[in-house]
């Protein structure tokens, strides 16, 4: 077997996009002070946006 076989091989974009997804959340974890409430999760996974801060 070849190198550039086994690296192809070993490509996936579906599991290096779900590692990214765990990498994202895993750092908003370690910098909370608290448990992240479902709406902070979905968040950060991209799921839903954050909501806009009102300004007086």
């Amino acid at each position: 077997m070849r190198l550039s076989e086994l690296d192809r091989r070993l490509h996936d974009d579906v599991a290096l996009g779900e590692i990214e997804l765990v990498s994202e959340l895993l750092s908003a974890v370690a910098v909370a002070d608290r448990r992240l409430t479902e709406a902070e999760i979905d968040i950060v996974l991209g799921v839903c946006e954050e909501p806009a801060v009102e300004r007086r």
